[in-house]
C-alpha cells in the first residue's frame, strides 16, 4: 500500500487532529509545529508567536481511499477560511490556517481545491498554502489529545466528520474505482479526432455542435478518455450558450479547476477531470440561482452518456441515487 501525507494546521491542533482520525482512509496523525524559525520550538516558545509555527497535524492517509482532494475538502469542513491568525477563541500566528505539501505535485490540487472554495464562499481566502520547509513533533502529552481528555476544549465540531462522511458517500466510491489515464499511444489511437483535441490540447467544439447539447435522457456523463464519472443527467439545464451544462458535478472531487487566461488574457476558470486531467470545459457563476447559480459549460466531446438503463452493466450502478 502506498501511502501519502499532507500537512494541515487548522487553529488548534487537537480538534483537527480528532476530526482527521475520524475520517476513511486516514492511517495516522501527528500533531506538531510547522514551518517554524526555530529548530525543534517547545509549546511554550510557540505560544509566544517568536517561532512563527503554526499549530499543525501529519495527516497519513492511503489515497486509495480518500484522495487529496476529497481530504481538504473535509478539512475546510474544519475552519473558517477567511479568519486571521484566528480559530473558535485561539487567537496568534500560530492558529493560521495553511496547506502545507511535501510532494511538489500536490500543489496543484491544493491549488485548485482552493480555487474552488473561493468560487464557493465568494470572499478572499486567508489559508496559507506553500510546501512544507519543516515539522516537528509536539509534546508526547498534546498526541491523540482529545482522546485521553475527551472534554478538552475542541473548536471543531467532531460529529461532522460523521456527517461529511456520509453526505460524501458517491466520493469516497469513486476514490476506490481507480480510473486511470491510457498511455499516450493508446490515447491517439482509442480516441477520435474531436475528443483528442479537446480532451488532451484543451480545444473548444463549435457552439450548437455536440448532440449533447440538448440531450437531456436519464443517466451520466463520464470523462470520455477515463470513464470516470462526472455530471449526473438530473444537474443538466438547457444554457442557451451552445454546450452541455450542469449546475454541479457528481463529487466535487472528480473535478480540477485552475485559472485560464487563454482567452485574451480574460482570467476564466478551467474545469478537469480529476483521474486523467482531461480538458473539460470552463465554470461560471451565471448558473441559475435556484440550482445554486453555477453554470458548467462543458464540451460534449470531452463526455460518453452512460443511460440508465446501461449503468448497472457498466459498473455504474452505485450512482443510480444521483438521478
Amino acid at each position: 500500500m502506498k501511502t501519502r501525507n499532507i500537512v494541515l494546521a487548522g487553529g488548534c491542533f487537537w480538534g483537527t487532529e480528532a476530526y482527521m482520525k475520524k475520517l476513511p482512509g486516514v492511517l495516522g496523525t501527528q500533531v506538531g509545529y510547522a514551518n517554524s524559525q526555530v529548530e525543534n520550538p517547545s509549546y511554550q516558545q510557540v505560544c509566544t508567536g517568536a517561532t512563527h509555527a503554526a499549530e499543525a497535524v501529519k495527516v497519513t492517509y492511503d489515497p486509495q481511499v480518500i484522495s487529496l482532494p476529497l481530504l481538504l475538502e473535509a478539512y475546510f469542513q474544519t475552519i473558517d477560511p477567511t479568519s486571521f491568525n484566528q480559530q473558535g477563541n485561539d487567537r496568534g500566528t500560530q492558529y493560521r490556517t495553511g496547506i502545507y505539501w511535501t510532494d511538489p505535485q500536490d500543489e496543484a490540487v491544493v491549488t485548485s481545491e482552493l480555487l474552488k472554495l473561493w468560487r464557493r464562499i465568494g470572499k478572499p481566502l486567508r489559508v496559507e498554502a506553500q510546501p512544507l520547509i519543516n515539522f516537528y513533533p509536539a509534546e508526547d502529552y498534546h498526541q491523540d489529545y482529545l482522546d485521553a481528555n475527551p472534554q478538552g476544549y475542541c473548536h471543531v465540531n467532531l460529529s461532522d466528520a460523521e456527517k461529511f462522511v456520509a453526505s460524501h458517500a458517491a466520493d469516497f466510491v469513486l476514490v476506490a474505482q481507480h480510473y486511470q489515464k491510457p498511455e499516450q499511444a493508446q490515447l491517439e489511437a482509442a480516441l477520435d479526432p474531436a475528443t483528442y483535441q479537446v480532451t488532451q490540447q484543451a480545444a473548444t467544439e463549435p457552439a450548437f455542435s455536440h448532440p449533447y447539447d440538448h440531450l437531456f435522457d436519464e443517466g451520466i456523463y463520464v470523462d470520455a478518455v477515463t470513464g470516470e464519472p462526472l455530471f449526473s443527467s438530473r444537474d443538466k439545464f438547457d444554457s442557451g450558450c451552445g454546450w452541455p451544462a450542469f449546475s454541479r458535478p457528481i463529487a466535487q472531487s472528480a473535478l480540477e479547476e485552475q485559472v485560464d487566461t487563454s482567452l485574451r488574457g480574460i482570467p476564466r476558470v478551467e474545469v478537469r477531470s480529476s483521474a486523467g486531467s482531461s480538458h473539460l470545459g470552463h465554470v461560471f457563476d451565471d448558473g441559475p440561482q435556484e440550482l445554486g447559480g453555477q453554470r458548467y459549460c462543458i464540451n460534449g466531446a470531452a463526455l460518453r452518456f452512460v443511460p440508465r438503463d446501461q449503468m448497472e452493466a457498466e459498473g455504474y450502478g452505485y450512482l443510480l441515487s444521483e438521478l
